[in-house]
């Protein structure tokens, strides 16, 4: 029974992970919905104020080199931390397996160089 649970019980960590922070945006702004149109029904001005703060959530920002290089320094961290991870398992306690698992850093280190490229070539250096 363990053996069956341990990946269920992963594969709905990462789901709750995507999940739940997006159900909670969701809710969040029915609640200002409902708000606003509680004022409006009752004859109340909208703040200009309360306008912005609506419409700066939905306007995503544009790309820039310091966020691509961020980005990059980041997932070629977390790479590194992945790879010494699985080095230090494998010699330690002499786990070959751990080296193929070790093999999946790459998949994030690459990003993160394909990243730190985009960032020389991004004209919007802010």
């Amino acid at each position: 029974m363990d053996e069956v649970l341990i990946p269920i019980m992963f594969f709905a960590m990462i789901a709750a992970i995507v999940i739940v922070p997006t159900w909670l945006k969701s809710k969040e702004r029915q609640e200002m919905q409902a708000t606003l149109r509680a004022s409006l029904d009752k004859g109340q001005p909208l703040p200009s104020e309360m306008i912005d703060a609506l419409t700066r959530q939905t306007v995503k920002p544009p790309a820039s080199a310091a966020r691509d290089l961020r980005t990059g320094v980041i997932l070629l961290s977390l790479s590194l931390g992945i790879a010494a991870t699985f080095s230090f398992i494998g010699f330690k306690f002499e786990e070959t397996e751990a080296w193929g698992f070790g093999a999946f850093a790459a998949i994030p280190g690459a990003i993160g160089i394909a990243f730190i490229i985009l960032s020389a070539f991004n004209k919007n250096k802010g």
